[in-house]
């Protein structure tokens, strides 16, 4: 591998993981890459004076320029979009060298489905200088030069952004074991369902957030409320108790997660937010094009603990 090649792999990871944070699928970010890859090479790397500045202010650009025209189709996308999923075992690393434990936790949650999904509500440029202040660990200073704004537009950005996020952040308190628990107790309640046992697994105020893409039958606004909730998976027990859904559990983005199949079909990635005693929000990727890659992924059976 020649040196050129050879410190954009160094760089790789970090990159993936600040472009698959800007955009929630892993496809979109592997295309800014690979235009940036090409950038790269055409690029006479021996007059950078730091390649890392050099090839993260391109990712960053080129993320944003995708970023901007997704969100304009994101606005015409029939009902809720949610982020694809990673498999935990593809999931990179930050490339920051040695953390400490809460530092490599929190860089952890900030992979998480539930935050990927939450980063929705941000607009582009707020998401860029978040992600890279608080996230990627870069100065006030650094975030406005890589973004090309001035250090006062990035800190407003940067406030802005916490604002928003601040109020729905999901409760990174609760560990993997008490998802998991959750959601093995949501798969019995499904093996048996009575609106009782189903109610009794949601908050009172939980929310429901399904994405379809208009493709195949999902709600098209978000549910909330732990009586409608139950009743939505009562009546997906029912329509399915001629041919029963088949559970396994799989860590997507470094969380606990719950795969729904039909016979050997994939139909829904789910994954939850809760207190540790009741599912608070309930995720459910059901759009065919998005769970393609994660199917082909766990087709191996070892890569999914199955429940049945």
């Amino acid at each position: 591998m020649d040196p050129q090649t050879a410190l954009f792999q160094q760089h790789r990871p970090r990159l993936f993981g600040l472009a698959y944070r800007m955009l929630g699928t892993p496809a979109d970010a592997e295309d800014v890459l690979h235009d940036a890859w090409l950038r790269w090479n055409a690029q006479d790397t021996a007059a950078l004076d730091d390649p890392e500045a050099w090839l993260v202010t391109v990712t960053t650009r080129l993320a944003l320029d995708r970023l901007r025209r997704a969100r304009t189709e994101r606005e015409h996308y029939p009902g809720p979009w949610l982020p694809e999923p990673l498999v935990d075992e593809a999931a990179p690393a930050d490339g920051s060298g040695a953390e400490t434990p809460e530092a490599a936790l929190e860089r952890g949650q900030t992979l998480t489905l539930s935050f990927l999904t939450l980063l929705e509500r941000l607009g582009p440029d707020e998401r860029a200088a978040f992600l890279l202040n608080e996230v990627f660990d870069y100065s006030h200073a650094e975030t406005a030069a890589i973004l090309g704004i001035t250090e006062n537009a990035c800190r407003q950005r940067v406030h802005r952004a916490r604002a928003r996020l601040r109020e729905d952040r999901p409760r990174f308190s609760v560990d993997a074991r008490a998802q998991q628990r959750l959601l093995l107790r949501f798969v019995a309640a499904m093996e048996q369902p009575t609106l009782d046992s189903l109610r009794a697994l949601f908050a009172e105020d939980a929310i429901h957030i399904s994405d379809g893409g208009g493709v195949v039958a999902a709600t098209l606004h978000p549910l909330h409320g732990a009586e409608r909730l139950a009743r939505l998976y009562l009546q997906i027990a029912h329509n399915t108790r001629l041919q029963p859904l088949r559970y396994s559990l799989l860590t997507l983005n470094g969380a606990p997660a719950l795969l729904a199949w039909s016979g050997s079909t994939l139909t829904t990635a789910i994954w939850i937010e809760g207190d540790g005693d009741r599912i608070s929000a309930i995720h459910a990727l059901r759009h065919p094009g998005k769970l393609a890659r994660l199917a082909a992924t766990v087709t191996n059976p070892q890569a999914g603990a199955s429940l049945h």
